[in-house]
């Protein structure tokens, strides 16, 4: 069986929701937050330097937000049908995301993804720090990432389908076979392959390969 791959953003994509301005409500500044994800995703910020930003407004949140906002997090709808769809065609799924491990290492078994990445929030004495560990997943990262598991499964790129909505998805969506943007800002549409402006994921199923 000829296999395939799709990637998702995750914030915005595969969910409904920003992750860190449901955090950023713990701690009283969702609005602001908002904003800088905003001109984040229009591509008028770096997204590393805007997401240190952002999460630097959430030290001294306990650990337990973590697990409060995952249950307010909603799924897209169609998300179960064209992750169903990829696997029943014989393709593998997966996200990669601006946000965080602690949140999509769970959202990924709920879906069941194949592959998965995100940033890892900092946690010191049961709160967060305001800071993440290790490299941030940016442009670049989420670039690297569509390659990187495309190659482990000896997938042509050509048989690759990226699927986001903001900036840091642009490098993802030109190095896949079919980049496509979803309930996109403006940058995004103007570079993508294909443009859906519909509120299901579920519109992709007749854009993915037959077995």
């Amino acid at each position: 069986m000829n296999k395939f791959l799709v990637v998702f953003d995750v914030d915005s994509t595969l969910i409904k929701d920003e992750v860190i301005e449901l955090l950023a409500d713990c701690a009283g500044v969702r609005a602001e937050v908002a904003e800088v994800t905003e001109r984040a995703m229009r591509g008028d910020l770096d997204f590393a330097d805007s997401l240190r930003e952002r999460v630097s407004k959430l030290a001294g949140l306990p650990e337990s937000v973590i697990s409060e906002t995952y249950e307010r997090i909603q799924l897209t709808d169609g998300v179960r049908e064209l992750i169903d769809a990829i696997h029943e065609r014989g393709g593998l799924a997966g996200a990669v995301s601006g946000g965080f491990n602690q949140l999509l290492e769970p959202l990924a078994a709920r879906l069941g993804l194949d592959h998965w990445r995100a940033n890892q929030l900092e946690i010191s004495g049961g709160k967060l720090t305001g800071q993440v560990s290790g490299a941030i997943i940016d442009r670049e990262a989420k670039t690297k990432a569509l390659i990187e598991w495309a190659n482990q499964h000896g997938i042509a790129q050509t048989r690759t389908m990226a699927v986001g909505d903001g900036a840091n998805d642009l490098g993802m969506m030109s190095q896949a076979g079919l980049g496509v943007a979803f309930n996109a800002k403006p940058l995004v549409r103007a570079q993508a392959n294909l443009v859906i402006g519909a509120s299901s994921l579920a519109e992709l199923i007749p854009l993915l390969p037959r077995a």
